[in-house]
């Protein structure tokens, strides 16, 4: 089960209360106080992890508290410190306050943290409130509650590239072919219902992540189908590759889907146009893609790639081009 978008609550963990105490001993008259101070509530920490990949955890479990800070005691012994509370959460977790819609952090970084809810200050001891006019306080303080409030998360897939393309356009079988993904793949129409990330390696050791992102739809900048399912998963890759159907399978035209994918990443944000680009023309061993091929070719802007991925043609020379664009 995948989940990118989660609401927790969170609450830091009490202050201890401050203790009052004197000191008696034999043979040691009018000791003096000597209560310890309450320890501080422990907090709730976020931290970004590359083991996460989804939310699910969170969602089972959406309540998150911090451990309470120690009483003082006498002797001047302070309270413990509360235990934090840490949350691993995936890479690319954007976090917000629930109620304000205030961005607290963006955690796009592996082990990155952020405090989301403090611990209450642990009271002071009757030590701490010794004057030269009050020698023997019987005062102290009661410990600090700790922070609570309710937080959004929303996981944006991290990926250099993402694979932009329409249901059934082969982006599944083209991730498995290039990485080492192993998304689902079937000879009938369907869509990918979440991201799948794949790492493609090179003999000399430097490697990529691309994303097989859900299939776009008309009208998903307007949040229709998965909409903004898709379109928030695509945000973060540096690079966009856009696979297109260039045998128009399910009676589609290859160069209406570029330009119908390309007004939908527009409307749904301009700066996605402006992002580095190359689109493959899959399905090139279909008959009709050959025919398809070269109006394609003056329909586009963009540096355009002839394979199939299904039998693995093609590739090699797309993986170059990739990382030549992540190089540069």
């Amino acid at each position: 089960m995948f989940i990118d978008r989660v609401k927790i609550k969170v609450r830091g963990g009490n202050g201890g209360s401050g203790c009052v105490s004197f000191r008696r001993e034999k043979y040691v008259p009018r000791g003096g106080p000597d209560g310890g101070d309450g320890g501080d509530g422990g907090a709730v920490v976020l931290r970004a992890s590359s083991s996460e990949q989804s939310l699910v955890a969170l969602y089972y479990m959406p309540h998150y508290e911090g451990g309470n800070g120690g009483h003082g005691k006498g002797k001047g012994r302070h309270g413990a410190r509360g235990a934090t509370r840490i949350v691993a959460v995936p890479v690319g977790t954007r976090v917000e306050d629930a109620n304000t819609g205030e961005l607290i952090a963006d955690l796009c970084e592996e082990g990155r943290e952020v405090v989301v809810a403090r611990g209450g200050r642990g009271g002071r001891g009757n030590m701490r409130f010794v004057t030269s006019t009050r020698r023997a306080p019987r005062l102290s303080d009661p410990g600090g509650p700790g922070e609570e409030r309710e937080i959004r998360l929303e996981l944006k897939t991290l990926a250099d590239v993402g694979l932009v393309g329409y249901p059934n356009a082969g982006k599944s079988s083209l991730l498995a072919a290039i990485s080492d993904a192993h998304p689902k793949t079937a000879a009938y129409p369907f869509t990918t219902l979440n991201p799948v990330v794949g790492v493609v390696e090179f003999p000399d050791f430097f490697r990529f992540t691309v994303a097989d992102i859900p299939g776009l739809i008309d009208g998903a900048h307007r949040n229709v189908g998965l909409g903004h399912a898709f379109l928030r998963h695509i945000e973060r890759a540096r690079i966009l590759l856009y696979v297109i159907d260039a045998a128009g399978v399910d009676d589609r035209k290859p160069w209406d889907d570029f330009h119908a994918l390309r007004r939908e990443l527009g409307l749904y944000r301009a700066e996605l146009l402006e992002r580095p680009a190359l689109v493959l023309a899959n399905k090139m061993d279909l008959p009709a893609a050959a025919e398809n091929l070269e109006r394609l070719r003056g329909a586009v802007d963009l540096p355009l790639l002839a394979g199939a991925a299904i039998r693995g043609e093609g590739l090699d020379n797309l993986v170059c081009e990739l990382r030549k664009l992540l190089s540069g």
